[in-house]
């Protein structure tokens, strides 16, 4: 029998006024922390740039009795929030960039994608941050995309959320492409949230979740199809839903996700696909029917061109990991 995977480690910033809310989801859903019955995945340790008694935003000292050297060997470096009218030090941002530059994933929650975007590590590409201030940290970072519209998003190798709540749906995504569905679901329950599921590891994806009350018509288009996945999508069909001629609907859609919108139908189809097979019986020809792929022939290139396993290979990985 294999020896069981080591423990993930986790390294959580604090610091001066923050909110214990921000701090406190990490190592909630991370570590188990305060959860009775509830053993954490992870290792989690929380640290600060000048370790000892800190201020909380709500007015009550925390302690916190580790410095930046937790980042040395971390996994996982989440930064859960950070003040905008502090500017992050250099020995900060040194420390993310050491720990990104030997393969430890970093974590931006909320405004503390303020610190990740000062890092450099995402330049060039696209962060999710509070709605609040995405234009103000769009102006001071000019290199890096900053969306206002999704809950989280993630690069693989940077992962960032919008605020608040969206914290939580960030790092049950994170457990689900560590740990599998079946146990980012019983984490879920545990907190009584819904997993969010969409997303797959070491992928980007564009528009992870959209708002339903977004007044974005791409977004609501986004929502139309993916309530109709099971059946076939009509280009044409799909632009009138956004009240947009063909032409109009392609270019916006590219400009607000980078891809063709016949892409990402296929990519949604194959996320559906892939939730499917972790969390139910159904026969692969059953599952490409309820995809929108028409055949199982479909579903398997499909999905292997995207994940690089097939159909099969995935379900028995999901299912070994949740024995």
């Amino acid at each position: 029998m294999p020896a069981p995977a080591a423990r993930l480690r986790v390294a959580v910033l604090a610091f001066d006024q923050i909110s214990p809310f921000h701090l406190s989801v990490p190592t909630l859903v991370f570590g188990g922390a305060g959860l009775d019955g509830v053993t954490g995945l992870y290792d989690v340790v929380v640290c600060a740039e000048q370790p000892g008694a800190l201020m909380s935003g709500a007015g009550y000292g925390i302690q916190v009795d580790v410095g930046l050297e937790a980042m040395e060997d971390a996994d996982l470096i989440v930064i859960p929030s950070w003040r905008e009218s502090v500017a992050p030090s250099e020995t900060l941002l040194d420390a993310v960039r050491g720990a990104h530059r030997r393969g430890a994933r970093i974590v931006g929650l909320c405004l503390g994608t303020i610190v990740v975007s000062a890092s450099g590590i995402a330049d060039g590409r696209e962060v999710s941050t509070h709605w609040a201030v995405a234009d103000r940290l769009s102006a001071k970072e000019p290199q890096i995309r900053v969306r206002d519209d999704v809950l989280w998003s993630d690069l693989g190798d940077v992962i960032t959320s919008a605020g608040a709540a969206a914290a939580l749906d960030c790092c049950l995504h994170i457990v689900r492409s560590d740990h599998g569905s079946v146990a980012a679901a019983a984490l879920a329950r545990s907190l009584v949230l819904a997993p969010h599921r969409t997303g797959s590891q070491a992928q980007y994806i564009p528009a992870p979740v959209v708002a339903e009350s977004s007044d974005d018509p791409i977004g609501r288009a986004m929502l139309w199809a993916r309530e109709r996945l099971c059946t076939p999508i009509d280009l044409d069909g799909w632009a009138d839903s956004a009240h947009m001629s063909r032409r109009t609907f392609t270019r916006r859609f590219r400009d607000r996700t980078a891809t063709s919108p016949q892409q990402w139908l296929l990519d949604q189809r194959v996320e559906l696909a892939r939730t499917l097979l972790e969390g139910g019986d159904d026969t692969v020809e059953r599952i490409a029917e309820l995809a929108g792929f028409g055949s199982a022939v479909s579903l398997r290139l499909h999905f292997r061109q995207r994940l690089g396993v097939s159909p099969a290979a995935h379900r028995a990985t999901f299912r070994t990991r949740a024995a």
